[in-house]
This record gives structure tokens, C-alpha cells and sequence, in this order.
């Protein structure tokens, strides 16, 4: 193995691995369930307590 191949490999792991971990957030995000929990953080500032 090579040093270039190993940075090959390396390069296109991450790659991989971020692009999957951008997806897994967004579907966390986006998913029915979660609506209200969001709906309530992004009103916290607007609370009067």
C-alpha cells in the first residue's frame, strides 16, 4: 500500500462517513415526531415567565 492510496481511502471514508452523518441529522430534524420539541425550543425566548 501506498501513501496515496491510503489518503485515497482515508479521503473517501470520511467522505462517507459525513455524508451519512449530514442524513442521519437531517432525517432527526425533519421527522414527524420531533415537530414539537422544536416548536417549543423555538418559542423559549418568547416565554414570559
Amino acid at each position: 500500500m501506498t501513501y496515496e492510496t491510503i489518503v485515497g481511502v482515508a479521503a473517501t471514508g470520511g467522505l462517507i462517513y459525513f455524508v451519512l452523518l449530514f442524513a442521519i441529522v437531517i432525517a432527526f430534524v425533519f421527522w414527524p415526531r420531533n415537530a414539537e420539541k422544536f416548536r417549543d425550543a423555538a418559542n423559549i425566548p418568547l416565554k414570559e415567565d
